[in-house]
């Protein structure tokens, strides 16, 4: 007969808390601290709020790691944990002995709460390492720190979910005290008052990535701006369909402004990457706005109205000098200087891993141009010309190029003018005829099936994009691909 094995005494001292949440407050303070992770992860399974709420007020450590225990987080949970905070923090005589700082509902610490409070003791927060943590964020120092709550944060006409909406609220309510750490903030509000006051208690010192959409600078400049400058930890920026709210882009308030948004982004030396996409007061304003950016990895500019000034100051300034991946679409560079594209393209070409140049009516001039800076590409990986269209002749000298770089994994090229009819329609036959002539061409050069992609366009009724691409016996073979998954060639 089997014994079945007697219940320690550590999990008959748990269950009793647990069922006598009465004796919770007093107990606590004698609980051993490596009993708290255990304890507080069976209160949590139990649903036992006010245990909960009484553990959050004794917590020994500096992070509670909330989001490791569920994802999304369970809403009346944190009801009870922030329950718990505030009863903690309208209690100045306990306010010593506090230990946490930081709630964190991130969730990116996998199995936190079996690895024992060691490990529970050395886990840190966004924006700041464990060394950083003061043992008591209420002592020793002139001001109160405040409480910070790290998660992800949408501010938008409509919450992401009730989760966010009732911590804006609350984290409002106490702005005082509490802010909220993102790492990834979006901005997609037109609401100049719902934004600045969102942004009221936001930490920007967390800010690892920030994607701004719809906001109108001209109504919240300041207090956007303010914040920007703040964010000395960005590496992602990106603005999307945004707008000035100025009655010319030509105004000298609107120069201004350009000028204070480049000064701000200036402080900002950790930023990596930029993405701007149908930016409306970017035209002309580019190098007003990137002048004292430091040197990025990967930049995309996309339907914004690009002037020649714009072109040319990229090609020079050294924010662009050590690019890795460059993405251009949607900017009409039909009118520009062709050396303009080439300039630009020597300068990045020590470090280019992929390239896109996309809807930009590139001209077989400017392809004549860029085609000796593209063979000093030598990382080049990953090529993108899908929107332009050139001639036969443009379009084999580009291909016999970029075929033979040897790093070069994958490039896509809309068919050449003589596929089309007048109507500016592809033509079955003619296309076919080229293909023909490519396959010739490449048939010696190509090694790899992605390397030489032709692209006609987008299917509407099936939703794919076609693709023809040289199989081993040197024929095109047609490929077909999700809209989803080619988002960047349907924009």
């Amino acid at each position: 007969m089997s014994r079945r094995t007697p219940p320690s005494l550590e999990h008959l001292a748990m269950q009793n808390l647990l069922s006598h949440p009465a004796l919770a407050n007093s107990a606590l303070d004698d609980l051993p601290m490596l009993l708290f992770p255990s304890l507080f992860m069976e209160a949590y399974i139990g649903g036992h709020k006010e245990v909960l709420k009484a553990m959050v007020q004794a917590w020994p450590f500096p992070c509670l790691p909330l989001g490791d225990l569920a994802q999304p987080p369970d809403l009346e949970i944190i009801k009870a944990v922030l329950d718990g905070l505030d009863l903690l923090l309208s209690n100045k005589e306990r306010r010593n002995r506090w230990k946490l700082q930081v709630v964190d509902l991130l969730g990116e610490h996998p199995g936190i709460w079996t690895l024992g409070y060691p490990a529970m003791a050395q886990i840190s927060y966004p924006g700041f390492p464990p060394g950083e943590l003061r043992a008591s964020p209420w002592t020793g120092m002139g001001e109160e720190q405040p409480l910070m709550i790290a998660m992800d944060l949408t501010i938008a006409h409509s919450p992401k979910d009730d989760l966010q909406a009732f911590l804006l609220q609350w984290a409002w309510e106490r702005r005082e005290r509490v802010r909220l750490c993102p790492r990834v903030l979006e901005i997609l509000s037109d609401s100049s008052s719902e934004t600045q006051k969102a942004l009221q208690v936001v930490n920007p010192d967390s800010i690892l990535e920030l994607l701004v959409s719809k906001l109108c600078l001209g109504e919240t400049e300041k207090t956007f701006a303010f914040l920007l400058s703040q964010m000395k930890k960005l590496r992602i920026l990106s603005f999307c369909n945004m707008c000035a709210h100025l009655d010319t882009s030509s105004s000298p308030n609107f120069s201004c402004s350009s000028f204070q948004l480049g000064a701000h982004l200036g402080q900002l030396q950790h930023l990596q990457e930029v993405r701007m996409k149908e930016i409306v007061f970017l035209g002309g304003k580019l190098p007003a706005i990137f002048r004292s950016l430091p040197p990025l990895k990967d930049l995309f500019l996309s339907s914004c109205n690009l002037q020649e000034a714009d072109l040319r100051f990229l090609s020079r300034c050294p924010c662009t000098r050590q690019l890795k991946h460059l993405w251009l679409r949607n900017l009409s560079m039909k009118s520009f200087s062709p050396e303009l594209l080439r300039a630009l393209l020597e300068q990045v070409a020590s470090t280019l891993e992929i390239l896109a140049l996309e809807k930009c009516e590139i001209t077989d001039a400017q392809v004549s141009a860029i085609l000796p800076a593209l063979s000093q590409c030598s990382k080049l990986s990953s090529f993108s010309f899908y929107g332009n269209h050139v001639f036969m002749d443009t379009l084999q000298s580009l291909l016999a190029l970029m075929a033979r770089l040897g790093h070069l994994n994958e490039s896509i090229y809309s068919p050449p003018v003589e596929s089309y009819v007048a109507t500016g329609n592809l033509d079955p036959d003619r296309f076919f005829q080229v293909l023909a002539g490519l396959a010739q061409d490449l048939r010696d050069v190509v090694t790899t099936p992605n390397k030489i992609q032709i692209c006609p366009g987008f299917c509407h009724l099936c939703n794919y994009f076609l693709y023809y691409f040289l199989g081993p016996d040197g024929s095109w073979v047609l490929r077909d691909e999700e809209f989803h998954n080619h988002e960047a060639l349907a924009g």
